[in-house]
């Protein structure tokens, strides 16, 4: 296992001066994630074995940023959960933190061992909602992860399984959804 020299005491992920990140969700898309954390640099497709994806409200609560449930990951034997693994640098903790809600309780940081497709093990943060009423995303949130799953090369059998989930139908505004189309369109 490649364990990039963590310390006991270190962030979850940390090597360095940069750590590494395991995205399942709407950090899939890189213009998602380098919203709030332009150090994101992609390292590679991996594999987080024993869990699975689930979409929920914090609390019951519904995202006031999504207007719909939002991912996390839950264990689940036999189960997979496929994402990127970004190398950020250590300055990015406390975005990347606030971007998952960390401060208001509605995610944790988790230390995860996956695997790339290569089989190389490697030790990363992601985040997990504990405390969480299932429900459906919006259409815009998943469209933002099938499009990072698409990006990123995740396996086609993976892409179709996103692209089978079920929304809320929800069809008003979502602000951050609007931000990322206008860096997309910027990029053209």
């Amino acid at each position: 296992m490649e364990s990039w020299g963590l310390a006991a005491h270190a962030e979850p992920g940390a090597l360095g001066e940069h750590f590494l990140y395991f995205a399942y969700g709407s950090n899939l898309l890189k213009e998602r994630l380098r919203l709030r954390n332009p150090s994101a640099q992609f390292i590679c497709v991996a594999r987080l074995q024993d869990f699975k994806v689930d979409f929920g409200n914090y609390q019951g609560v519904t995202s006031t940023s999504w207007h719909g449930g939002i991912a996390t990951i839950v264990q689940s034997p036999g189960d997979e959960v496929w994402g990127v693994v970004w190398k950020m640098h250590v300055k990015n903790i406390s975005s990347l933190d606030e971007q998952e809600g960390v401060g208001s309780g509605t995610y944790i940081p988790i230390e995860i061992d996956v695997r790339n497709q290569e089989g190389k093990v490697l030790t990363c943060r992601s985040y997990q909602m504990l405390d969480y009423v299932p429900a459906p995303p919006s259409p815009h949130y998943k469209k933002v992860i099938c499009k990072g799953a698409k990006q990123n090369g995740l396996p086609s059998d993976y892409q179709r399984k996103l692209e089978e989930i079920e929304t809320n139908h929800y069809e008003g505004p979502v602000k951050v959804f609007e931000e990322i189309e206008a860096v997309i369109k910027e990029a053209l």
